[in-house]
């Protein structure tokens, strides 16, 4: 007979108590158990989020940001499409260069009033049906040139297209009233907006440019046309973000502030640099390549606006134009001197890196001088005044081109540059406003 007996359960040792004061879940420490010491707790060490990542996560903002970079990206577009257009159906650099003048002229009268509506009526009340006049401009423009049509009719139909919004305004003015109480983060959207700007002049010759030699002269133009159109309409779908119409305002007009005419001078022989830079290029390189020789000048703008941004102490307007002026020059002198694409490229390249810190300097003297109530009719006279300067460098760049040569026509942005050095160098003592407005 087996007698079974019970098994025994080992007897465990009861828990040690939990100290007073600690935590529910705090470790207990018996006999055998040493307390670890894991000294003080460190930090997060995950990197917080970057400017711009928080920039963009206000409901609403990547929206506006992809129709405006739609709408935005013709701007560069535009002007190398007709250059290539005219020039390749009526063989005159000439003719196509005094055209797109001739747009940027009526652009520059055209733009204070349509900026002046925007804001008084909002910005998808304006926008959609200025754009879509400026899109009716551009299909007429490729018509007369399909048809061989005289040559007042191009300038009629591109000037049609002065009624184009300034999508970049239009976004600044949303990011302002986004962060009307964020400087820093305003900081930031500015500078995005400013790399945009120099993207968008870096794509889009090379996209028109492109366009026009892989499909047909056409192509650029009806392309722009397509992307400014659908572009405005996703932006100013975006109504959450829209910034309110603004009331009338009893300040003078800019125009009016000590300094603000000698610093709009100089806007206007800056944008002459542009204008003329950009014609005499396509004439030089005479191909497919022009467009990415010309993204070349706006990929070290934006490398140089990089740059700058993070610099502490900005220049001076005056130390910016006498850099512009010594690097405008290198292009000139490998054109004179090698007449090889490369050469020049790289001269551009360099030449351009003194683009965005002019920029930069010369858009914050115009906030500084504008009246309160009336800083989107400030900035529109400085973009005025760059359409007009670009307007007189792309004619006076045909021009010589025409009747000299391409590598000759690369003085034109230096004599250019050398004038809008010299209008600030003699205003900066004239009067505590000049100085202000232009001085170094």
């Amino acid at each position: 007979m087996h007698r079974t007996s019970r098994p025994t359960t080992a007897v465990r040792p009861a828990p040690p108590a939990i100290p007073p004061g600690a935590p529910a879940f705090a470790p207990r420490f018996g006999p055998g158990h040493a307390p670890v010491h894991r000294g003080p707790r460190q930090p997060d060490r995950r990197r917080p989020a970057g400017p711009y990542r928080r920039l963009f996560a206000v409901p609403g903002t990547r929206a506006f940001t992809a129709g405006n970079l739609l709408a935005r990206l013709p701007t560069g577009m535009f002007g190398v499409s007709a250059v290539v257009m005219i020039a390749g159906s009526y063989g005159s650099y000439a003719l196509a260069g005094s055209v797109t003048a001739a747009g940027l002229a009526a652009t520059a009268l055209v733009a204070p009033w349509t900026a002046r509506l925007v804001d008084r009526y909002g910005q998808a009340r304006i926008a959609v049906p200025a754009a879509a006049l400026a899109v009716l401009g551009q299909l007429a423009l490729v018509v007369c040139v399909w048809r061989d049509a005289p040559a007042w009719t191009l300038f009629a139909a591109y000037a049609a297209t002065a009624t184009c919004p300034n999508t970049g305004g239009m976004s600044r003015a949303r990011w302002a009233h986004l962060y009307r109480d964020d400087p820093g983060a305003l900081h930031t959207a500015n500078s995005f907006e400013q790399a945009v700007d120099e993207l968008c002049f870096m794509l889009g010759p090379v996209l028109a440019a492109f366009l026009c030699s892989a499909l047909f002269p056409q192509a650029g133009t009806l392309a722009g046309a397509f992307l400014l159109l659908t572009g405005v309409l996703l932006f100013a779908a975006q109504r959450a973000t829209e910034p309110p119409p603004a009331p009338r305002t009893a300040a003078g007009s800019p125009l009016r502030a000590p300094g603000m005419r000698p610093l709009l001078a100089v806007f206007l022989a800056t944008g002459a640099v542009f204008g003329a830079m950009e014609v005499v290029t396509l004439a030089f390189v005479d191909g497919p390549a022009a467009g990415a020789v010309l993204a070349l000048q706006a990929a070290g703008s934006c490398a140089a606006g990089l740059v700058y941004g993070r610099v502490r102490r900005s220049a001076g307007l005056v130390a910016c134009l006498g850099a512009m002026t010594v690097l405008m020059s290198l292009p000139l002198l490998a054109a004179a001197g090698t007449g090889a694409v490369p050469a020049v490229a790289a001269a551009l390249l360099v030449a351009g890196m003194a683009t965005a810190p002019t920029m930069v300097t010369g858009m914050t003297r115009v906030q500084r001088l504008t009246p309160g109530g009336r800083t989107n009719e400030g900035m529109t006279l400085a973009v005025t005044a760059l359409l007009g300067g670009i307007a007189a460098g792309s004619a006076g760049g045909g021009w010589t081109v025409e009747h000299l040569s391409p590598a000759a026509g690369y003085a034109v942005p230096v004599c250019a540059a050398a004038l809008a050095l010299a209008l600030a160098a003699a205003t900066a003592g004239r009067g505590a406003g000049a100085r202000q407005g232009v001085g170094a």
